[in-house]
């Protein structure tokens, strides 16, 4: 029980810090580049996560695939 309030605690600062973070990236550019950025780094980071703690295969073409994801992102933030 304890184990699961820590997780929904966590969970939820997690997503108040996203955000927040969202929304402040937001007044500093556009809001569609903002959004397009935040969902990157979740898609980015959820993939790197599998592969470092859930045992999910990592390839040559994934691993391609997630450093093109990082570049649009970084090429967005650039342009934005």
């Amino acid at each position: 029980m304890a184990a699961a309030i820590s997780a929904l605690i966590a969970f939820l600062l997690s997503v108040t810090a996203s955000m927040g973070l969202l929304a402040l990236a937001g007044r500093q550019i556009p809001m569609g580049t903002a959004y397009a950025v935040w969902a990157g780094i979740g898609a980015a980071a959820t993939a790197i996560i599998g592969v470092a703690f859930y045992a999910e295969p990592m390839s040559i073409v994934r691993g391609l695939l997630i450093a093109g994801l990082i570049g649009c992102i970084v090429g967005l933030k650039a342009l934005g």
